[in-house]
């Protein structure tokens, strides 16, 4: 007998994102995404972090698949990524894979060393800069 395998993964997340066209490309309406159980891994410590996603976007001719966004959002648990970094990979994935109106995604992360985080990334990208910043 064989061993058993594990699944295969993607090399890369994006790969997993599946669209669809949206239903109403003539109206502005939210759609609203809320994953509770992410979970990628710290770079330093090789610990689990744990977060609520949430993504919440405007669609204009695509919107993004749930199933598809499950399995993306699973391929982060054994990836050792910051939270900066896990948030604004998110948002460009699915700004890349939708080609939304607006968007946001936010990372609320779980107490770690005594400190949650909240980390949010919202497109379209630029904005208004802060005293100091180039």
């Amino acid at each position: 007998m064989s061993p058993a395998r594990a699944p295969r993964r993607a090399k890369e997340p994006r790969a997993l994102l599946e669209t669809f066209p949206n239903p109403a490309p003539g109206r502005d309406y939210e759609i609203v995404h809320t994953a509770p159980e992410f979970t990628s891994l710290c770079p330093v410590t090789g610990q689990p972090d744990f977060a609520t996603i949430v993504v919440r976007y405007v669609p204009d001719g695509r919107c993004v698949e749930l199933k598809s966004l499950k399995l993306y959002f699973f391929a982060f648990r054994d990836r050792g990524i910051f939270y900066e970094a896990v948030v604004n990979r998110i948002l460009d994935d699915l700004v890349a894979a939708t080609a939304p109106r607006r968007m946001e995604v936010r990372g609320e992360f779980r107490v770690r060393g005594g400190i949650s985080s909240v980390v949010t990334a919202t497109f379209p990208f630029g904005g208004p800069r802060r005293r100091g910043e180039a």
